[in-house]
């Protein structure tokens, strides 16, 4: 199992490395299709993958991917309006096939997984997107590393013991100083061989409300498995379940990233 789960460690990381390096059609692509993957997801686990009730998610992520893709995103608080009268009219023109919390889940679905994945792509496509984009993995992902190792060793207060009894108060606050402290690492590595002139104590704190923010992503994930009392999504990345259970962190932080750079930069 062990060695299964590096493997796939390793895949992933190299897979992101060359996606969210190279940024522009590559990453949209790559970011569309695990949306798309994420919301089949997240629609087997109510029973409307496959249905017409489905199939009108992910036009949906079609069509916003299409405004992001073309730079008119003004249009999508519209296609949200039309995306929920299309879900209804399904339900409806439909009843009794489909439950109410059904048609919920799809509209969240949506939101949760391919509007808030998306906001990788824009990360990157910022003016300094190419070295901010990856602070969403370092915060996401560095601040569950540092919870664990100071759960291990100093956990003693349970943060929420009937859905995740092994994460404790004080691995949470390590994990967001942890992540803070990378934040500032990666800023003076970028600095001294990047060529770039990041702000040390503004990447910390990017780090810092990311790492806060993708603890939530992780229970909220861990909530709804627990709710329908399934242990992954799915089994697409070996060792590491689907693709909503390896980016369930990454969703939360990405757009938390996107604004408090973009607000940091001076761009909002």
């Amino acid at each position: 199992m062990f060695k299964t789960r590096l493997l796939s460690g390793i895949v992933l990381v190299i897979v992101l490395i060359a996606t969210v390096g190279y940024g522009g059609n590559l990453l949209f692509a790559f970011l569309a299709v695990i949306s798309v993957i994420g919301m089949t997801e997240l629609y087997k686990v109510v029973g409307v993958q496959g249905k017409a009730l489905g199939f009108a998610g992910y036009l949906a992520a079609v069509l916003y991917y299409g405004l992001l893709y073309t730079e008119h995103m003004e249009y999508v608080t519209m296609l949200s309006i039309l995306f929920l009268v299309l879900i209804m009219a399904v339900y409806v023109f439909t009843f009794p096939a489909f439950r109410a919390e059904q048609v919920m889940t799809v509209f969240f679905g949506f939101f949760y997984v391919a509007v808030m994945l998306s906001y990788v792509f824009q990360t990157r496509e910022l003016a300094d997107g190419s070295v901010v984009v990856w602070l969403i993995f370092l915060s996401s992902w560095g601040c569950d590393t540092c919870a664990y190792c100071v759960g291990m060793l100093i956990g003693k207060r349970k943060m929420a013991p009937k859905l995740s009894p092994k994460k404790s108060v004080e691995g949470g606050v390590g994990g967001i100083l942890g992540a803070a402290l990378l934040g500032v690492i990666f800023a003076a590595a970028m600095n001294q061989w990047g060529g770039t002139d990041a702000n040390p104590l503004h990447y910390a704190m990017i780090c810092a409300a990311g790492g806060a923010i993708s603890q939530v992503g992780d229970l909220a994930a861990s909530a709804i498995k627990r709710n329908h009392e399934i242990k992954d999504y799915g089994k697409l990345i070996p060792g590491h379940g689907g693709i909503l259970d390896r980016f369930d962190s990454v969703i939360f932080t990405a757009p938390v990233i996107y604004y408090l750079a973009a607000l940091l930069a001076g761009n909002l």
